[in-house]
């Protein structure tokens, strides 16, 4: 069976490879679970400097895995993402993203955990979360505002609008712009830059600029008690049914 997590170290640098490229790298548990482990061995391990998130094949990720959805929704509710989001939250070392195609859902918000973000130019970020009946995690109900400003965080949380790779560069989202077949070479090599850097005042920079992790703490738990009632949700409940059956959800029945 194919590793859907996999890590490949290089001169400092561990590589975390999101390798489900026929299921659009949706995410499961399992792969949680795994990109966790890579972020705290990370920071645990002396000789490795700085991580580089990626995606195989033609998406970073398609966001969490539909199947996994209903089975947290038939049971206790809890996210799948509920022990990785403090994770790579919080992590001491820094991080960085190399974006290829589209990132959905949690393939977006998780990228305001990482320290650069290089895209590929077919690169999209989108977030479903009010379709699916859901709510924003991962802190971006905080994050994003901050960062874009109140009415484009409002397009894109609210109405779940398509941000493509150019304006995200332009809306400051974005480090650098590459095409796609420079992608894994550039962020490599961004990557490798950090690894050479002393590594105490990378990690106290880091720290410096993240500054404030108690009120993300507290938002972050807000976004997830809030996400767990809406994932067990009878709007959350039509959206996945409608996903599953390939057709237009109906919410013109709930008030």
């Amino acid at each position: 069976m194919t590793e859907t997590v996999v890590l490949t170290r290089l001169n400092g640098v561990l590589e975390i490879r999101l390798n489900r490229p026929e299921k659009k790298n949706a995410l499961t548990r399992d792969m949680y679970d795994a990109m966790a482990s890579a972020f705290r061995q990370i920071d645990a391990d002396p000789t490795l400097r700085c991580g580089l998130l990626t995606g195989t094949g033609d998406t970073f990720t398609s966001g969490n895995d539909i199947a996994d959805f209903q089975a947290r929704a038939s049971g206790n509710g809890e996210s799948s993402a509920s022990q990785f989001l403090p994770t790579i939250s919080s992590m001491q070392k820094p991080l960085v993203a190399a974006v290829n195609g589209a990132a959905i859902g949690v393939g977006t918000t998780m990228l305001m955990h990482c320290d650069l973000i290089v895209a590929a130019r077919s690169a999209r970020f989108v977030m479903p979360f009010t379709n699916l009946g859901l709510v924003p995690e991962a802190g971006s109900s905080l994050l994003f505002p901050r960062l874009l400003g109140m009415q484009r965080a409002g397009a894109l949380l609210l109405l779940g609008e398509p941000l493509d790779a150019p304006t995200a560069q332009a809306w400051g989202f974005v480090n650098r712009l590459v095409e796609d077949d420079e992608l894994s070479h550039v962020a490599r090599d961004i990557a490798q830059r950090l690894a050479s850097l002393p590594p105490q005042a990378v990690r106290e920079t880091k720290r410096l600029i993240r500054h404030g992790p108690a009120e993300l703490a507290d938002r972050m738990q807000l976004e997830l008690e809030l996400f767990r009632e809406r994932l067990i949700s009878p709007e959350a409940a039509e959206a996945f049914r409608a996903f599953m059956e390939k057709r237009k959800p109906d919410f013109s029945g709930f008030a």
